[in-house]
């Protein structure tokens, strides 16, 4: 700050003259200013009603120090202004609010104290020196610098000031300037000092200068300010203007930046993700910290930063170990087993083989989760899991692109987060179950993530750089394949988990379900005794599936009942589940031990189906009534399951010579199919050769053998066709009891695949004609020919008018 100029005292020559004296806080009035202020000290109210009782003269100086509530002369400037009071109101808080017009600057000599308030001996200015080009021209500078500090100073009217200083008295411009700077107190004091015009003119003119450059150097802080902001909210206004102005002094917070920076050179990136983290690092710096925009980029470096670049599972490779981690966490799946070993075989003798994409698909409970973890444990590396049940947003996978808000990666690279290392084992659950609609298809995201050849830089929406999947192992379960795309289908080495024979059931519950429970409820074995007869019954009459996950929930059911007769009897008690008393714990079978027909009878066929849960008997009834010739299908059956039915038909009376039926048998009767469990939706051709079947036996009026069962599909020409799940198909008659099953002659070659104890136990039927079938499915020979009598129309009732061909409801 530029020093003041020494005061220049007024001429010696000028009068003196006492008047009341008041001392005034944080303000300094000016000659020719009208100042309104509060008086309410009680020397100053004293003061203020001599000047009224008088000719309402009063001088005024400030304080030099405000908050002095009771002034010595030293606290109160020498110079000051004589004012005249125009105006005086009283307030109702005692207060008196005054209206004071500035006549002339004056030097107090002494200052004495007369009833209780300041009066003061004042040396007044005489006269004011002639205008010359000197002064006219200061006068000039000064107005010229005012328009410019009005134009840059906000607070002040530009019209209203500009008028106000149109004036030719070098005195009074000085003074009105002066009185409209947004100044300092000192400062103003110092110019109130000088009792020249032509002085305080200069003194003015530099005051000014200074001020305008700190004007426009606010303006430039606030001009950087803006440029930076892309929305200039009101409350970012101050924290912006700090920035800047540490920014123009050299000065800022550097160390968040700097770890940050530090966090990108030892993350391991590829060069190209290794830019682009670097680019958006000075982005976040060049923008204000409360933006926005600032939140966005600082997340998204938070997950480049967050996702596993290098940093990977030490894999462990021995054969002999994974073997001993798969055979004691599951029974049986002796090909899975094979493959996941194969599979680390190839990694001892491949330094860097592509990842492998396993799709393990089977009924709910035979293992399919807990097998991937198996992998993992096996392996040595990490486990993570991600449903895709019901998905149906290609986002999910894929991620959102950043320009939508609360953005975020998709699934995929959350997981690997997650894991935390790059080759974990990524369980893809129930990918089945994925849909589609509107928002983009999730299956069709997923082609590239499970394709060894494009893995390697699969691109998430979000991080929008390249990451290497290739070192993940993929395991996909699914409990169907048919809601699977076929491009998707592809990608991935289909393993069949198929359900499990009675035989091994016993032995999962004896080696890990009873254990686990007891673990979970608390109690030893001594506690509860689990005999094979007790869980023979178990899997026989409580449970209906192909899994054993009933079965688990059973034994848990049965353990909780002992825990809580532990807890009641003592820690010694002890229960033997038997299967005489099974039922004092689970209460009545829910199932019958077997579902085999209590006797052969006529149009009653058991099918073989296969579920998703896997497989079940299928039950068909026939019943010829009289009729017009219609064909009635009941039993939720589906679109091919109907046209079987017709199929079917169509064989029968194509071949009615040789089952002894009038050749238009059809016209004088009505045939119902029924399948039973109405309520439970079916389809499906391979209950062709099931209807077919029935049909004949309800017609021929020969009964069907109980203990057999059948499966296949049928053409118009009686061939028997190859069906899918042969082995839960099979699986499902050795539970219900049935020991004999008639198959097409073409899933002969799947017989190899079926557990020992299952070829063992089934007498297996194979055929390729529907002729072939009848002979081995009904009890007796069909009747021979039969000559079209009256007695044998009558036998199957009245034809009926205009009915060539029965109808289908």
């Amino acid at each position: 700050m530029t020093q003041a100029k020494e005061t220049r005292e007024p001429r010696e020559k000028g009068d003196l003259r006492k008047l009341p004296m008041m001392p005034i806080r944080d303000m300094v009035i000016f000659p020719y200013m009208m100042t309104p202020f509060v008086v309410g000290r009680e020397s100053s109210v004293r003061a203020l009603e001599e000047a009224l009782t008088g000719d309402r003269k009063i001088f005024l100086a400030t304080q030099r120090d405000a908050g002095i509530d009771e002034p010595r002369p030293d606290d109160i400037y020498s110079v000051g202004t004589i004012g005249n009071i125009v105006q005086s109101v009283k307030m109702p808080d005692g207060n008196i609010k005054v209206l004071v017009e500035g006549l002339e600057r004056a030097k107090a000599v002494e200052i004495s104290d007369s009833d209780g308030f300041f009066v003061a001996t004042v040396r007044l200015a005489k006269g004011h020196p002639e205008t010359n080009p000197q002064i006219e021209q200061a006068m000039q500078r000064v107005t010229s610098l005012f328009e410019q500090y009005v134009k840059l100073q906000q607070s002040l009217n530009y019209e209203t000031m500009i008028a106000a200083v149109r004036m030719d008295e070098p005195a009074k411009l000085s003074d009105t300037i002066a009185a409209n700077l947004q100044i300092s107190i000192e400062e103003k004091q110092e110019l109130l000092d000088i009792f020249d015009p032509a002085d305080r003119l200069t003194r003015v003119a530099d005051v000014l200068d200074v001020e305008i450059e700190k004007l426009n150097m606010d303006r430039s802080i606030q001009s950087r300010v803006k440029r930076q902001m892309e929305r200039a909210q009101k409350e970012y206004y101050l924290n912006e203007k700090i920035k800047a102005i540490q920014k123009e002094l050299g000065r800022g917070e550097k160390s968040e930046f700097d770890e940050l920076r530090k966090k990108i050179e030892t993350a391991g990136m590829p060069k190209d993700v290794f830019e682009k983290a670097t680019q958006e690092l000075k982005k976040l710096e060049a923008m204000p910290p409360m933006s926005a925009e600032s939140t966005v980029s600082r997340n998204y470096l938070d997950w480049l930063l967050a996702v596993p670049w290098k940093k990977k599972s030490k894999e462990t490779r021995s054969i002999d170990h994974a073997e001993k981690v798969l055979n004691a966490d599951h029974y049986g799946l002796e090909k899975i087993k094979e493959r996941i070993l194969e599979f680390l075989a190839v990694r001892q003798l491949v330094k860097n083989p592509k990842g492998s994409i396993l799709c393990f698909v089977g009924a709910p409970g035979v293992g399919k989760t807990s097998l991937g973890m198996s992998i993992a444990k096996a392996t040595g590396r990490k486990f993570v899991r991600l449903s895709l049940g019901g998905v149906r947003d290609e986002a999910e996978i894929r991620g959102h692109r950043r320009t939508y808000i609360g953005a975020l990666p998709g699934q995929i690279i959350q997981s690997m987060k997650k894991a935390g290392t790059k080759n974990p084992v990524f369980m893809l659950d129930e990918v089945d179950k994925m849909a589609s609609d509107f928002r983009g298809d999730p299956a069709s995201a997923l082609l590239e993530v499970l394709d060894p050849e494009q893995n390697t830089a699969f691109q998430d929406h979000y991080l929008d750089v390249e990451y290497d999947l290739s070192q993940v192992l993929f395991v996909a379960t699914a409990n169907v394949l048919h809601t699977i795309p076929a491009a998707l289908q592809d990608r991935m080495e289909i393993l069949r988990l198929h359900g499990y024979t009675e035989a091994e059931k016993l032995e999962i519950a004896k080696q890990y379900l009873v254990r686990k429970q007891r673990e979970n409820t608390g109690l030893d074995e001594k506690n509860a005794v689990f005999t094979d007869g007790a869980l023979t019954e178990m899997i026989r009459s409580y449970t209906r599936e192909a899994g054993v996950r009933n079965l688990e929930r059973e034994i848990g059911n049965i353990c909780r009942k002992v825990a809580r007769r532990v807890v009641k009897n003592g820690s010694k008690h002890k229960d033997e589940i038997t299967a005489e008393n099974l039922n004092e714990f689970l209460g009545v079978p829910k199932f019958r031990s077997s579902q085999v027909h209590e006797t052969s009878e006529v149009g009653l066929v058991t099918g073989l189906a296969w579920t998703e849960v896997g497989g079940s008997i299928l039950s068909t009834e026939v019943q010829v009534l009289d009729g017009k010739g219609k064909l009635t299908l009941t039993g939720q059956l589906g679109d091919v399951m109907q046209e079987s039915a017709q199929a079917a038909l169509s064989y029968i009376r194509s071949r009615s010579h040789h089952l002894g039926l009038p050749r238009d048998f059809y016209r004088n009767i009505d045939i119902h199919v029924h399948v039973p469990e109405g309520a439970i939706p079916k389809d499906g051709p391979s209950a062709g050769i099931t209807i077919a079947t029935a049909l004949a036996s309800a017609l021929a009026k020969v009964p069907v053998r109980r203990d057999i069962a059948m499966t296949g599909e049928i053409t118009l020409r009686g061939k028997v066709l190859a069906i899918g799940g042969l082995k839960e198909k099979l699986l499902a008659a050795h539970r219900a009891g049935i020991f004999e099953a008639i198959l097409p002659q073409e899933n002969q070659k799947d017989v190899a695949e079926l557990p020992d104890n299952l070829r063992t136990a089934m007498k297996l039927h194979f055929v390729d004609r529907m002729d072939d079938v009848l002979k081995v499915a009904l009890e007796g020979p069909l009747p021979e020919m039969r000559e079209e009598t009256p007695e044998a129309l009558a036998t199957v009732a009245p034809p009926p008018a205009n009915s060539d061909q029965p109808r289908a409801h």
